[in-house]
């Protein structure tokens, strides 16, 4: 088939877009090269297009795209993509356009009426791009400007999944600059103390840092303006520092805000402590729609010591170290300071993975139907974040999120007691009364004279074992929280297995001179036998996947 004067390579379903008078199908996702200097991602792979293509879609990639990710055209057309020659073919065939970095003046001068663009767009600190994109008629979903708030969105977070690469590449490249083991060692010729790394920055880059930091065996510390990621901060391994001034630091959406300057200065003079004590500074300190704070001051850098290195992964947005130069490795005051902005892009083929599945998800969301036919809902919250910009019409920003305000709480009858929540088993119900109590015990030894009285010896010995079996059960059962209840099964196994030795006791052959018991009884210890094995074996089933689910 052919687009203009460029051969295409069809190995899915056909482009309705390039055969004139033929009706359309499904629409035609775009993916075309990277054209920023150094970006090494694409924005979808071939394992992906596959699953593309399964929700009714058809794929086309440029030619090259996936080259500097180690995604070769031939496995595009193995996973039936089409494969364009040229970026100007690609944008007039395609219907829908998957991009990372943001569109240049060039990529958005090949882009036509009716067509959509999933990318980054950063809108607040590109106003002229929105009007430019705006006057092509095109519908964009930013999708930076995802809600990450909401549950659902998790999976089409592409910040998150971004982050957590760069995070992770951050301290590769400080291991890489460093002089030295990050993990200590007592070796013959003589001992290496490990590397002291403090994080500054607890998000989700942050957290990836110091996972890969304490992996490599760094003594690791870190800091954020939320104190509720001070567990985060332990559970992965890492020392929390904090900063000696009480206030509150986190934003909306999950973000952190900007700070007094009370808090500022109470900061700086932690960051300084640090400076002068550690090897290595990692700096993720980002502010939504905001330059980059800066954390580390230039007299702060004199103090480190000789051989130190600084990785500023704000680099981009201006940095949080002042002698930061974005995109360059640098040594100042014998301090190798590294800003580099492509962090994500040098582990190019996880990164492109990562977030080719991202936006597989939201085009999951987009297409419902599984029809290749998207609809951009605005009235589903996550989409309504994501559109910037709905058919030519700027709709950036979204509206503030709706909330649901909560019914008011109905109060309480004052003439009854507060009744005691049941465990899961029924409703809740009132305590028994110590009269209550003396009546129930009553009737039960009652009832145990007369069985007594008039039952035969045999029949009382098993009427015995039942009560107190019944009895055993209830006081295990009901009175554990149903949060124990799974791992309570390898107890109540152990009651099983008693119950298993009394079956095998009715169906064990008689003693000298005893009576051999009825058929109908040794059928029921069979089946005790039986239904008490499945329960056995079942629970300690159960328990071992669930201690599965926590081993490494």
């Amino acid at each position: 088939m052919l687009i203009g004067d460029a051969a295409v390579t069809t190995a899915g379903a056909t482009n309705a877009a390039a055969t004139p008078g033929l009706a359309k199908k499904a629409l035609l996702i775009g993916v075309p090269r990277e054209t920023l200097a150094g970006e090494k991602r694409v924005a979808t792979v071939p394992e992906v297009v596959e699953k593309l293509i399964k929700l009714g879609f058809s794929v086309a990639v440029e030619s090259g795209a996936g080259d500097a990710a180690n995604f070769s055209d031939d496995s595009y057309r193995a996973a039936g993509a089409q494969v364009i020659e040229g970026a100007a073919r690609l944008y007039e065939a395609a219907d829908m356009v998957f991009k990372i970095g943001v569109p240049t003046p060039e990529e958005v001068g090949l882009m036509h009426a009716g067509q959509t663009l999933i990318s980054f767009i950063w809108p607040a600190q590109n106003p002229d791009l929105m009007k430019q994109l705006a006057d092509r008629k095109v519908t964009v979903l930013a999708i930076d400007s995802l809600p990450r708030t909401l549950s659902r969105a998790q999976k089409m977070d592409a910040l998150t999944s971004q982050a957590g690469v760069a995070g992770y590449r951050a301290v590769i490249e400080a291991a890489n600059a460093f002089g030295r083991f990050f993990a200590g060692q007592i070796t013959a010729a003589g001992k290496v103390p490990p590397a002291k790394v403090f994080i500054a920055g607890a998000g989700v880059a942050g957290l990836a840092a110091i996972g890969t930091a304490v992996g490599l065996g760094a003594i690791v510390r870190a800091n954020d303006t939320r104190a509720e990621v001070a567990d985060q901060v332990v559970s992965m391994g890492g020392e929390f520092v904090k900063v000696d001034y009480e206030e509150e630091g986190s934003g909306g959406g999950g973000y952190a805000k900007v700070m007094s300057e009370g808090f500022q200065q109470a900061q700086r003079e932690m960051y300084a402590k640090q400076a002068r004590e550690v090897d290595i500074i990692i700096t993720t300190a980002l502010i939504p729609g905001k330059p980059a704070p800066r954390l580390i001051t230039a007299d702060m850098v004199k103090t480190m010591k000789p051989g130190s290195v600084i990785v500023d992964m704000a680099a981009e947005r201006g940095g949080n170290c002042e002698l930061t130069e974005p995109g360059k490795a640098v040594v100042k005051h014998g301090v190798t300071i590294v800003g580099y902005t492509d962090l994500a892009s040098r582990l190019a083929k996880q990164s492109s993975t990562l977030y080719a599945t991202n936006l597989f998800r939201l085009t999951e969301e987009l297409c419902k139907t599984k029809d290749g036919v998207i609809d951009v809902n605005m009235e589903d919250e996550a989409i309504r974040g994501l559109t910037v910009i709905k058919e030519g019409s700027i709709t950036w920003p979204p509206p503030p999120p709706k909330v649901t305000a909560a019914p008011p709480a109905a109060k309480p009858a004052a003439a009854k007691p507060e009744a005691k929540k049941g465990h899961g088993h029924g409703a809740a119900s009132e305590p028994m009364s110590g009269t209550k109590l003396a009546i129930m015990f009553g009737v039960a030894a009652a009832l145990f004279w007369f069985v007594g009285a008039n039952a035969p010896a045999a029949f009382l010995a098993h009427f015995t074992v039942f009560v107190l079996a019944c009895f055993v059960g209830y006081m295990v059962v009901w009175n554990v929280t149903p949060a124990l209840h799974t791992p309570l099964m390898s107890v109540t196994n152990a009651i099983s297995s008693i119950i298993a030795i009394g079956a095998l006791v009715q169906i064990a052959p008689p003693l000298a001179g005893g009576a051999a018991p009825d058929s109908w009884i040794r059928w029921l210890a069979v089946g005790g036998i039986v239904l008490t094995a499945v329960n056995m074996f079942g629970g300690f089933a159960v328990t071992q996947r669930m201690l599965a689910m926590f081993r490494k």
